[in-house]
């Protein structure tokens, strides 16, 4: 199945989530117009980390994310990947990933796992504790969140749903790139899966951040990289090449899940 992503790798203006709503639009109709099927944002576009500020800042309930982006993939008939944003529900903060598809229906959700203490959100948000699951024109995908890529575990986890392609939406530091693009190879090597690594441009009061959004293959192999600037760029992949590779070498099949314990 050959799928068309578009990857917006934005600047986010910190601690103005209505400075950051008014900009994706110009994304979504840019990807729409490149005939992609899905745009994917990154990490926490809606605020950035002004962890401090939540309780006035943060998206209750999901319900602004929602409403907007909604709208957009009905307008535009385009899947949104919504990278993730800060939301507040029960009086508790999350970094919330939603995927909406081409007719604006909410398909999945998810809660970033693994909190980076480095960027203090242990101190301030809550961890999820599901899964999620979706499909992109009928291809298994799943999502985690910058951070959750450390932990390989929990990729596998996941990619033993079936999954075809895994989403990654960041707020990766310049200072740590080389680890972004390695850990990102590593992860579809291992579960032999298409990655596609959606990270932010600039800075903020603590960080800058580098870009380099990327699309890997199964076998680890760039099939586009994106810069250090402000861009949206729609790449397509062919997700049968998975099948390719797990028939060829059956890693799923040679685990040892007894000895894993």
């Amino acid at each position: 199945m050959k799928i068309t992503i578009s990857l917006a790798q934005m600047d986010i203006s910190f601690g103005e989530p209505a400075a950051n709503f008014s900009r994706i639009e110009s994304f979504v109709s840019q990807a729409a117009l490149e005939r992609a099927d899905i745009v994917v944002f990154p990490e926490m576009w809606n605020t950035g980390y002004d962890l401090r500020r939540f309780k006035d800042i943060a998206d209750v309930n999901g319900i602004q994310t929602l409403h907007v982006c909604q709208a957009l993939a009905k307008k535009y008939h385009i899947m949104i990947h919504g990278g993730s944003v800060a939301t507040k529900r029960d009086n508790k903060f999350y970094n919330t990933t939603y995927i909406i598809n081409e007719n604006g229906k909410l398909l999945a959700t998810y809660d970033k796992v693994h909190l980076f203490g480095l960027m203090h959100e242990d101190e301030f948000l809550t961890a999820g504790d599901h899964k999620d699951q979706f499909e992109v024109k009928g291809t298994p995908a799943t999502s985690v969140i910058c951070y959750d890529i450390r932990f390989p575990e929990w990729l596998r986890t996941l990619s033993l749903a079936d999954s075809r392609i895994i989403f990654v939406p960041a707020e990766w530091p310049t200072s740590r790139m080389p680890q972004w693009r390695k850990l990102l190879a590593a992860r579809a090597i291992e579960n032999q899966s298409f990655v596609v690594g959606v990270n932010r441009v600039g800075a903020d009061p603590d960080n800058r951040f580098g870009g380099n959004s990327i699309v890997i293959d199964p076998l680890g192999n760039t099939v586009s990289y994106l810069g250090h600037e402000e861009e949206l760029k729609t790449v397509t992949i062919d997700t049968n090449a998975t099948d390719k590779v797990r028939g060829f070498m059956p890693v799923f099949a040679d685990r040892r899940p007894d000895l894993y314990e």
